[in-house]
C-alpha cells in the first residue's frame, strides 16, 4: 500500500497506529471501590476467604493465575508480592502466610488495565535523545501517544521509530510488555506554592507562616512538620484547616517517576499518579529543549484531569527512564501549553489560549509559571471560527517560527493549520495558511470523537516536516510534507 498525497503535497503514510487492548499493565484491586457508586471496601472479608483456603486450592488457583497472566507482564510474581504486602495490616502478626498463600493473596487484590482499551490518540514526536546505531542520514524519534482506557482514564505511552534521509517514517512495533514506573518524593519550590495559592485566593497569613519557615525549597518531610505546627494553632488564626488540605494537594503535584534499566523507553507507560491526575493525563506536547549552555532536556506539559477540574503539569527528563512532574500555575491558559525549544530574549516562551478560542504567546523567568498571554491568533476562516489552538511547539527555521495550529469549524471539525511567526517576536505573524493543511479525509470522519484530525508535536528531518496526528481519538496516523514547499507557501499566503 502507497502513501496517499492530498492536497499541498501532504503525504498520508500507509502505516497506522490502532489501539491495541492487548497492552496492559498491573494495578492494585480494591473490591468495593470499582464502581461509580463507591462502596466500603471489602479487603478484610476477602483476605478471610483466601486464609480459609485449603493448601491444594491454593497451590491450583496459584497455577491457574500463573498459566494464564505470567506471559503477559514482566516480574508478576514480584507484582503480588507487592500487592500481599499493601495487606499487611489487615493480617494478624501471628499469622505465617506460605509463600505461595502469600502469592495468591497477592492476585486476588490484582487487576488487569488495558491502557489503550478505549482509543489512541494525540501524538507529539521529538528526536530520540540515543542517535547511535541508526543509518547515516537517518533520525531516530520518540513519539508520545494519548492511550485512553477504562473509565477515559488517559496515560502517556510512548513509541520509538526512525526517519531517513529521504523523509519516509517508520514506527517500530511496541514492545511484549507495558510497565509502570515507581513515583517518589523529590524537593518543593517555595514560588510555586505561593503562586498558585495567590492564584486560588488562598493566600494570607496562615500560608506566610508555613513558607516564611521553609526556604525557596524544602522536602515533604519539612512541610508536613509546619502543617502541624499550623494545625495546633488554628483556633487563633483566621483560615480554617482547608489551607493545609491544599497546601498538601499542590505539593503532591510535584513527584519524580522512575522505570527499571532493563526497560525499553517504549515499555515504559505513565499512569496518573497523583488525585489531580487521577482521571486522566491528557495531550502530553513535548519539546526537545536547549539550554544556554547547550544541554539537553525534554520538556512536555499535559493537563492533569481529576473528574471535574483540570490543572497543568510540566514533565522533564534527560532519558525517557526518569522523569519529573511538577504543577503549572498557568494563569495564562486553560489547556494547550506548549514550549518553545529555547529561551527568546533570554527568557523561556510558550504558546497559550487564554479565552479558549485565541492563541497567544507568554514569556516567563520560571518554567513553572506563566502569566500575561499576548495575543497573535484570532479565528478568520469558517474552519477555525468555533477556537484555535496549537498543535505543539514551534519549529525553528531560518524563515521564522513554524507553529502548526488547530482549528475547530462547522460540525465540530478539527483541522490543521500552518502560521509562521516571526522569530525574535513570535507574536507577530509573517505567514499565515488561508486553507487547512490537513482535514480529515473520508476513511478519517469515524472514530471515538468524529471528524478530528489532531497533533501535539512535530518535528523536522531531511528537509520534511513530519507530522503524526490523531485521527477520530481512535488510531494515529503521519503525513508528510516538504518543508520548502511550506515555507514557500506561507510566505506567499
Amino acid at each position: 500500500m502507497n502513501p496517499t498525497v492530498t492536497g499541498g503535497g501532504v503525504r498520508r503514510s500507509a502505516q497506522r497506529l490502532a489501539a491495541d487492548r492487548s497492552r496492559v499493565v498491573t494495578m492494585l484491586f480494591v473490591p468495593g471501590r470499582e464502581g461509580f457508586d463507591r462502596q466500603e471496601p471489602r479487603t478484610s472479608a476477602v483476605v478471610s476467604r483466601i486464609l480459609a483456603l485449603d493448601d491444594d486450592e491454593v497451590e491450583r488457583s496459584l497455577d491457574d493465575v500463573a498459566a494464564r497472566f505470567e506471559h503477559r507482564h514482566r516480574d508478576l510474581i514480584d507484582t503480588f508480592r507487592r500487592h500481599a504486602d499493601e495487606l499487611a495490616e489487615r493480617l494478624d502478626p501471628r499469622c505465617q502466610l506460605s509463600e505461595r498463600r502469600r502469592l495468591l493473596l497477592g492476585a486476588t487484590f490484582t487487576n488487569e488495565y488495558a491502557i489503550e482499551g478505549a482509543a489512541l490518540c494525540n501524538p507529539s514526536m521529538v528526536a530520540h535523545p540515543d542517535q547511535t546505531g541508526i543509518p547515516e542520514g537517518s533520525l531516530r524519534f520518540v513519539m508520545s501517544v494519548r492511550a485512553i482506557g477504562e473509565g477515559h482514564r488517559s496515560s502517556i505511552e510512548f513509541r520509538t521509530g526512525t526517519v531517513d534521509d529521504r523523509g519516509k517514517v517508520n514506527i517500530e512495533a511496541a514492545p511484549r510488555f507495558a510497565t509502570r514506573g515507581v513515583t517518589e518524593t523529590v524537593p518543593l519550590d517555595a514560588v510555586v506554592f505561593r503562586s498558585e495559592l495567590r492564584r486560588l485566593r488562598s493566600d494570607g497569613e496562615s500560608a506566610d507562616y508555613v513558607l516564611d519557615a521553609l526556604g525557596e525549597q524544602f522536602t515533604v518531610a519539612e512541610l508536613e512538620e509546619r502543617l502541624t505546627r499550623l494545625q495546633a494553632q488554628l483556633a487563633t488564626r483566621r483560615q480554617d484547616g482547608s489551607i493545609i488540605s491544599l497546601m498538601r494537594r499542590i505539593a503532591e503535584r510535584t513527584y519524580d517517576i522512575r522505570f527499571p534499566e532493563d526497560t525499553s523507553l517504549a515499555e515504559r507507560v505513565l499512569l496518573p499518579a497523583i488525585a489531580a491526575e487521577r482521571n486522566g493525563m491528557e495531550d502530553a506536547r513535548f519539546v526537545r529543549f536547549e539550554h544556554r549552555d547547550r544541554a539537553v532536556s525534554y520538556f512536555a506539559t499535559y493537563t492533569a484531569y481529576d473528574g471535574v477540574d483540570i490543572a497543568q503539569q510540566l514533565l522533564e527528563t534527560t532519558d525517557f527512564r526518569a522523569f519529573t512532574s511538577s504543577p503549572i500555575v498557568n494563569l495564562a491558559a486553560n489547556k494547550g501549553l506548549a514550549l518553545f525549544p529555547r529561551r527568546i530574549g533570554g527568557r523561556f516562551a510558550a504558546l497559550s489560549r487564554s479565552d479558549h478560542e485565541t492563541n497567544t504567546v507568554v514569556f516567563s523567568e520560571n518554567l513553572r509559571l506563566w502569566e500575561d498571554a499576548l495575543p497573535y491568533q484570532v479565528p478568520t476562516q469558517t474552519w477555525e471560527v468555533l477556537q484555535l489552538g496549537n498543535c505543539g511547539s514551534p519549529i525553528e527555521t531560518d524563515a521564522g517560527w513554524l507553529v502548526l495550529t488547530h482549528g475547530v469549524g462547522p460540525m465540530r471539525t478539527y483541522r490543521i493549520g500552518a502560521i509562521l511567526l516571526d522569530l525574535e517576536d513570535p507574536t507577530r505573524i509573517i505567514g499565515q495558511l488561508r486553507e487547512p493543511l490537513l482535514s480529515p479525509a473520508p476513511d478519517e470522519q469515524d472514530g471515538y470523537v468524529p471528524n478530528v484530525v489532531y497533533s501535539c508535536g512535530s518535528l523536522v528531518h531531511a528537509g520534511t516536516l513530519i507530522l503524526p496526528y490523531g485521527i477520530g481519538d481512535s488510531a494515529i496516523g503521519v503525513a508528510t510534507l516538504s518543508l520548502p514547499v511550506l515555507l514557500a507557501d506561507l510566505a506567499a499566503s
